[in-house]
């Protein structure tokens, strides 16, 4: 049994297990929550509400959460202790009682930990965050057809430049470092030429591993798995035309997880271009067909071409019958694409993109512009999950200034708490919700960030209100 500084575990409850990275859950989970600093003081007392609700009226008592709240942020400095904004109690109920949901926290000042956000997410190794983008009917967007997009987007959590191994630009390490790379490692190189790192650089390492993108991968193609139609594809997002060992190995790794540990459930793009030719043209040639999936193919070296033809004959060997006359449009698609270019396929061809898989950085930026396209991150949820612990949590800044003002919109986090009941399995309840809030945009029940941007205006609902009005919408 976990003991506690400060904190009282509820007398009721079980415990969530994960088994094999997936939660094993009692009809009445501990479930560990941070109320927020800032606004979360308005917006998780209506989302619990809600979930609540939702869960009542899904299973008429016979399941229940049991609330646990624990602290951090502003709110762990007033209990436990100056700078004590992230206490070993907080970690402590997260490592026993599985899954936990927060509000926002705010950025700690003083040294120590950067980010609250980034330490919960090393600590517990929730590798991949987990960032749906929908549209609800109703809300106000800047794009002409926010409707057609619909896209998870994967993005990895605990490696890239986030890891924060970086120095100063006047810092003695980091330039010890700078002259040790300019005089012994660029120059043995040998493809770098005369560059060097210029005095007076701040120096930052990316670290990328096989490791911990694949594990990133697997939790996305698994995703894709539960999915229907053409929604079943990955899109492994990359800037690995420039950054080749790194976003480019995580381009690679990608594939080769998808055709070695999922060959009997997955398809590459090009090689769904080989079958196609294939069942459109049943006696094309290998070289035929090596010409219609390579640009430029009559242009290439013999010795090119040959790799192309070898490639063809591969594919048609290794799957063509297990993937072939059709069955390859059943499985997951797994393809790539350029960074900057998803920025731009998201606002002209949503349709197309169902999962994206990225690193780090780029899933920071890619799951805000998406979230903009929608509505915004006050209707953004997000998950971090990794093999024995979740946390689901709200996507936006504690927003001090409206703090206890009754106003803020809790999307974020009531959204949040729908892939948490979705996560234990509670679907019933987590479409109560959807629904809920889906009507309530659609009557124009709104709170003041979507209201004022609707036209015609309407006059906003409160925080509490938006609850009241998801609920009366069950």
């Amino acid at each position: 049994m976990a003991q506690f500084e400060k904190l009282t575990a509820p007398s009721q409850g079980t415990p969530i297990r994960f088994e094999n990275g997936q939660p094993v859950v009692a009809d009445n989970p501990i479930i560990p929550f941070i109320r927020g600093d800032g606004t979360g003081v308005d917006i998780w007392p209506a989302t619990q509400k809600v979930l609540d609700a939702a869960v009542a009226k899904a299973y008429g008592g016979a399941k229940t959460i049991e609330w646990f709240k624990v602290y951090a942020g502003d709110e762990a400095c007033d209990l436990y202790g100056t700078y004590q904004y992230l206490p070993e109690d907080t970690l402590e109920a997260i490592r026993t009682y599985g899954v936990a949901i927060k509000g926002p926290l705010t950025t700690p000042v003083g040294g120590g930990i950067r980010s609250l956000n980034v330490a919960l997410r090393q600590i517990f190794d929730l590798y991949s965050c987990v960032r749906p983008c929908r549209y609800y009917e109703g809300t106000p967007s800047p794009h002409k057809r926010p409707q057609d997009l619909d896209v998870i987007v994967y993005r990895e959590n605990t490696e890239d430049i986030y890891m924060g191994v970086e120095w100063e630009a006047d810092d003695a390490v980091g330039q010890e470092l700078r002259k040790h790379l300019n005089e012994v490692v660029i120059p043995a190189n040998g493809k770098l030429g005369k560059r060097q790192i210029p005095e007076g650089s701040g120096i930052g390492i990316k670290p990328v591993s096989k490791h911990g993108s694949q594990r990133h991968i697997r939790k996305a193609i698994q995703h894709a798995l539960r999915l229907e139609g053409d929604k079943r594809h990955v899109t492994l997002v990359h800037k690995g035309n420039i950054m080749k060992f790194t976003e480019g190995a995580f381009r690679d790794w990608g594939y080769e997880l998808a055709t070695t540990e999922f060959r009997d459930v997955c398809i590459t793009e090009r090689e769904s271009w080989i079958l196609g030719n294939l069942e459109k043209d049943p006696g094309l040639s290998v070289q035929a067909n090596a010409r219609m999936i390579e640009p430029g193919y009559d242009s290439l070296t013999p010795e090119k071409k040959a790799d192309i033809d070898a490639e063809v004959q591969a594919v048609i060997d290794a799957i063509g019958s297990s993937h072939g006359g059709g069955k390859w449009k059943q499985m997951v698609l797994v393809d790539d694409r350029i960074a900057d270019s998803i920025f731009q396929q998201i606002q002209t061809r949503p349709q197309e993109y169902s999962i994206l898989a990225t690193l780090n950085l780029n899933g920071d930026y890619i799951s805000d512009a998406a979230a903009a396209m929608v509505g915004g991150l006050g209707m953004a949820p997000g998950a971090n999950i990794g093999e024995t612990a979740a946390i689901f949590e709200a996507t936006h800044g504690t927003a001090p200034k409206h703090a206890g003002l009754d106003r803020i919109n809790p999307g974020s986090v009531i959204l949040s708490g729908v892939m948490m009941l979705e996560f234990l399995g509670w679907q019933e309840a987590a479409d109560l919700v959807t629904k809920g809030l889906s009507a309530a945009i659609a009557d124009k029940q709104v709170t003041y960030d979507l209201a004022r941007l609707m036209e015609p205006k309407v006059d906003p609902v409160s925080c509490s209100g938006f609850a009241e009005a998801i609920i009366e919408r069950f």
